[in-house]
């Protein structure tokens, strides 16, 4: 089989990205107007406009690109040789010596090139468009003088008070509900004249029914010219900082990169903290190019029996149970990792794999 495109090729890939994009297009853009009214629920709380919601949502399409365009490929990809199937334009290529093999070929050097955009997107534009939507939302929200640095953590201020940490989390807290943990957590005071007073670290600040408590401090008090240094095990610290705002203004595993991931990962582990969230999401960016096209060279065979009879209706439903049984099968086995902490590269690599030798068994069985 001559690796060299040939004008076959360019013909069918160009015919799958087309219906790719059409299809793309369309899901993303209901995606963002359910996005865009669930968005103007929020509107008149705190200071949250209709101009904030169109924001926000504006600011996650990159992020729903990356997530919609697995289902959009494989949907695209029926359809467009759904298409060529049903104009008998398959067949010809077929009578004039182009192998089933040489198709999938052309589909999947076709969808890669978006495959690679997206893996490119998600690295870059989604996290930190989805970090400036949260920070957007957050703000207008709760009126919170509150960022999220992608290197430094959450930032928050309280009166003189400016409080970083590197990370956090929502926990189960029996009957009582849940709590937020700040993890790393800096208290930076400035005097009147905007100098600073002093500075606490804490291990972790714990916020529940009771208020912030501050664990394993260690506070440095600055005079004219010289420097206290205080050590306490545990202290409630006076503070109305809303622990919802922070909740919310905390990045989310999804909204980073792999390289931050890692580096999560690496930090939870060494400081004993849980890190299955983010080895999840971390895993998934990897095998997420495998996913897609494993997805599509699954679906591919169909087009040659079974689409050629049938119309949009029947390639659009077979996309959709293509889509849908893949990403309820990776579900199921990402959760499985989860609960029996199993390892996620296994996780992530059986969908692909059992979701084309399924094709392949329905393909030998239907198509022949």
């Amino acid at each position: 089989m001559r690796l060299l495109p040939r004008i076959h090729d360019v013909y069918v890939g160009r015919n799958v990205l087309f219906t790719v994009l059409v299809v793309w297009l369309v899901l993303l853009g209901l995606d963002g107007i359910m996005a865009l009214s669930s968005e103007s629920k929020n509107i008149g709380i705190g200071s949250y406009t209709f101009g904030h919601a169109l924001a926000a949502t504006a600011y996650t399409l990159p992020r729903r690109a990356y997530t919609l365009f697995p289902m959009a490929a494989v949907i695209g990809a029926l359809m467009g040789l759904g298409q060529l199937a049903a104009t008998s334009e398959l067949t010809a290529l077929r009578a004039v010596g182009v192998s089933r093999r040489r198709i999938a070929l052309s589909v999947a050097i076709a969808l890669s090139l978006l495959t690679a955009l997206m893996v490119v997107n998600g690295e870059t534009l989604a996290p930190w468009a989805q970090n400036r939507a949260d920070t957007l939302k957050t703000s207008a929200k709760y009126n919170a003088d509150l960022s999220v640095a992608r290197y430094s953590g959450l930032w928050a201020r309280e009166g003189d008070t400016f409080l970083n940490a590197q990370s956090g989390e929502e926990l189960l807290d029996g009957d009582k509900g849940t709590r937020l943990e700040l993890h790393d957590v800096r208290l930076y005071t400035l005097d009147a004249d905007g100098r600073l007073a002093a500075l606490t670290y804490a291990a972790t600040a714990t916020h529940n029914d009771k208020g912030w408590m501050l664990n394993k401090v260690r506070r440095d008090v600055f005079g004219e010219r010289s420097v206290t240094r205080q050590t306490v095990e545990s202290e409630l610290w006076d503070s109305k900082l809303d622990a919802a705002a922070l909740a919310a203004g905390l990045a989310k595993p999804r909204n980073l990169s792999a390289g931050e991931l890692k580096t999560s990962i690496e930090y939870r582990k060494r400081n004993g903290l849980d890190a299955r969230d983010y080895e999840d999401t971390y895993w998934s960016r990897w095998f997420y190019p495998l996913n897609v096209l494993a997805l599509c060279l699954a679906a591919v065979p169909f087009a040659f029996g079974s689409l050629r009879s049938g119309g949009m209706g029947k390639r659009l439903f077979l996309g959709m149970l293509f889509a849908l049984g893949f990403m309820l099968l990776q579900m199921f086995f990402g959760r499985m990792a989860g609960a029996l902490k199993f390892d996620y590269r296994i996780a992530y690599a059986l969908p692909p794999i059992l979701m084309l030798a399924i094709s392949g068994w329905l393909s030998r069985r239907r198509v022949g």
